[in-house]
C-alpha cells in the first residue's frame, strides 16, 4: 500500500512540469514615437482593432491619440478667415 501510495505522489508530482514565466510585452512605444511612424501605427491600429485584450488598453490608447495627433497635426490652423463675411 505504502509503495503504491508513493508510485502515485511521484507520477503526480512529475506530470507538474516547471510553470512557465509570463512572456513579458515590450516597452510600450510614446505617442511621439508612433505618430513618428505611420507604417508601425496602422498595424498597430488593426492589431488593436481585432484583439484589443491581447494588446493591451495602454498600447491601443496610445495608439489612438498618436492617430487623432497625427490627423490634427499641431493644432495651428493654416487658413485664417477675412474680418468681412463674403457677400453672395
Amino acid at each position: 500500500m505504502k509503495r503504491v501510495t508513493l508510485i502515485l505522489l511521484v507520477a503526480t508530482l512529475s506530470g507538474c512540469g516547471q510553470s512557465e514565466i509570463p512572456e513579458q510585452k515590450p516597452d510600450v512605444a510614446t505617442v511621439e514615437e508612433l505618430a513618428a511612424d505611420p507604417t508601425t501605427l496602422k498595424e498597430l491600429r488593426e492589431q488593436c482593432k481585432t484583439d484589443r485584450t491581447n494588446m493591451g488598453d495602454l498600447l491601443c490608447d496610445r495608439v489612438a491619440q498618436a492617430t487623432r495627433q497625427r490627423f490634427y497635426g499641431d493644432g495651428t490652423v493654416p487658413y485664417t478667415p477675412s474680418d468681412t463675411p463674403p457677400k453672395f
